[in-house]
């Protein structure tokens, strides 16, 4: 009895034309037997829940650095809360869930100790320059499972690859810019629904800011408590690409001004709040000098980096090579190992010796 093939009949009589069918995958980097018991992309969902980098997820920084309350957000809980979302978007619109998830659960892999403030310094200081969601490809394709790679199918590491908008339209009309699947594509979408809401949340938890100072033509359109903004998002989205039917996400041009209007203002009252800025500005200095220090030491063999040595002078070729193994050695730090060791290079420690 082969139950993988009996789900992949089911897609056929349940999800809708414009959906990825796990039978019609694209394909793997490197080919492999199927799985008797699972389609492809529950497959790979499987082996991004069990990574390592995964797990490590649950100590980088949303926004608020190294938190210790117990109620912020982390990198981990965003995935969760992003997966959650497009997953309800994949149900309603008929498309296959599981790509959904897998593409989800693995968009942020890539990510650096202190969020986006680590992502900018290494940015600057990586001669190849340094995005999240290119990391995140190729921690899936060559870092994970001692270098070598997840094995994911094409459709889940274009999802992950194409799911970052920055500052950017939400779904632009330039189709080479949008994941290749509607399941990416409520990837990406969910991503910006997950993290104005939770990220507001946050704020409000810290006082930083409160309800009200969300502007009152905002408020109108979304409500004003994470879960009503949250359902009225996935609304607009769900009754505006079923009107459509065009076989790509759409969001009403009303709900795309409100999305970025919230955006905005996130962005003027809580990511470039003085007090954040101060505390990434920190961060920053940590991930710099820790980039520099190992561009010229060896990397720690065990948890005490006492006795790191030098490394010899190296040719251009080496010096490359060396940025790019620095690079990916820092992006996978969590926050609080990138501190500890911080402190253990560059603190001084009292003196023991009795």
């Amino acid at each position: 009895m082969n139950i993988r093939r009996q789900l992949e009949d089911q897609e056929q009589l349940v999800l809708s034309s414009h959906a990825c069918f796990s039978s019609r995958s694209r394909g793997r980097l490197h080919d492999e037997p199927p799985c008797e018991l699972r389609t492809a992309f529950q497959r790979d969902r499987d082996r991004i829940i069990h990574c390592k980098t995964f797990r490590r997820l649950k100590h980088k920084t949303q926004v608020f650095l190294a938190p210790t309350g117990d109620h912020y957000r982390t990198r981990l809980t965003h995935v969760l809360e992003v997966s959650q979302i497009a997953r309800t978007i994949a149900v309603c619109l008929r498309l296959n869930e599981y790509l959904t998830e897998a593409i989800a659960l693995g968009h942020d892999l890539g990510h650096t100790p202190f969020g986006h403030a680590g992502e900018h310094t290494l940015n600057g200081l990586h001669p190849g320059g340094f995005r999240h969601h290119i990391q995140s490809l190729r921690v899936v394709d060559f870092l994970e499972n001692q270098g070598q790679g997840l094995n994911l199918t094409w459709e889940v590491r274009n999802g992950i690859v194409k799911h970052s908008k920055g500052y950017r339209d939400i779904l632009p009309d330039d189709s080479r810019e949008l994941p290749a699947t509607l399941e990416g594509q409520a990837v990406r979408v969910a991503d910006i629904i997950a993290y104005l809401n939770h990220d507001m949340d946050d704020a409000l938890r810290a006082e930083m800011i409160t309800e009200s100072d969300l502007p009152d033509h905002l408020r109108r359109v979304v409500g004003d408590r994470p879960d009503r903004r949250i359902a009225a998002m996935m609304r607009d989205l769900i009754a505006e690409t079923l009107r459509t039917d065009e076989g790509r996400l759409r969001l009403s041009p009303m709900m795309q001004e409100v999305i970025c209007g919230m955006r905005s203002f996130l962005y003027d009252n809580v990511y470039r709040n003085r007090l954040v800025h101060s505390e990434f500005e920190k961060a920053q200095r940590v991930i710099r000098e820790l980039y520099l220090y190992f561009l010229e030491h060896e990397f720690p063999a065990g948890p005490e980096p006492l006795c790191l040595k030098r490394r010899p002078p190296a040719d251009a070729k080496e010096e490359k090579r060396l940025h790019r193994l620095v690079c990916d050695f820092i992006a996978g730090m969590t926050d609080r190992y990138a501190l500890d060791l911080y402190s253990q290079i560059f603190m001084p420690k009292p003196w023991s010796v009795l």
